[in-house]
């Protein structure tokens, strides 16, 4: 396994993309700017980027849906309380154990902040442990030539995650 599929497994584990037994309040329809950085250890590597994303209800449901059915994950434990949401899960990426844990505040339905702590044992592509910050906000509607589903990258390339 790559270690693009191993990021997206993470970012499939995180908080907001992800409420198991939990439902988590609806976000708002339209275009999301998403902007992740990502801390790895050991090194202290930082990297990031931000994306925008159009997304509905089905897009959103669908997204959780996924999630819930990664290969070798099991969900530990989770909540939501008062806007609040946090997780824990396991995964097990060939021979590594991957832990993730997170917290995410919903702010309304229009922005979130989340905090995910993942940890690989042993290290993953020597990569021990990451720490992926999240910030997701509502722009508006969804622009002409996006659908919910599209995610739009920082050198404007339309990728289609869902078909249309």
């Amino acid at each position: 396994m790559n270690r693009m599929a191993v990021f997206v497994i993470a970012a499939l584990t995180a908080p907001v993309g992800a409420a198991y037994a939990v439902d988590h309040p609806q976000l708002r329809e339209g275009l999301w700017k998403i902007q992740t950085q990502t801390i790895d250890n050991p090194g202290n590597k930082k990297s990031g980027g931000t994306v925008m994303q159009c997304r509905d209800h089905a897009f959103d449901k669908s997204s959780d849906a996924l999630a819930r059915t990664v290969r070798g994950c099991t969900t530990i434990s989770e909540s939501l309380s008062g806007g609040h949401y946090s997780a824990e899960t396991r995964c097990v990426i060939g021979s590594t154990v991957m832990v993730s844990k997170g917290n995410a505040i919903f702010h309304g339905d229009t922005a979130t902040h989340s905090e995910t702590h993942v940890s690989y044992t042993p290290a993953l592509y020597g990569i021990a442990e990451e720490t992926m910050l999240q910030d997701q906000t509502y722009l508006g509607s969804c622009p002409a030539g996006m659908q919910p589903g599209d995610r739009k990258s920082q050198d404007g390339t339309i990728v289609h995650l869902r078909r249309h």
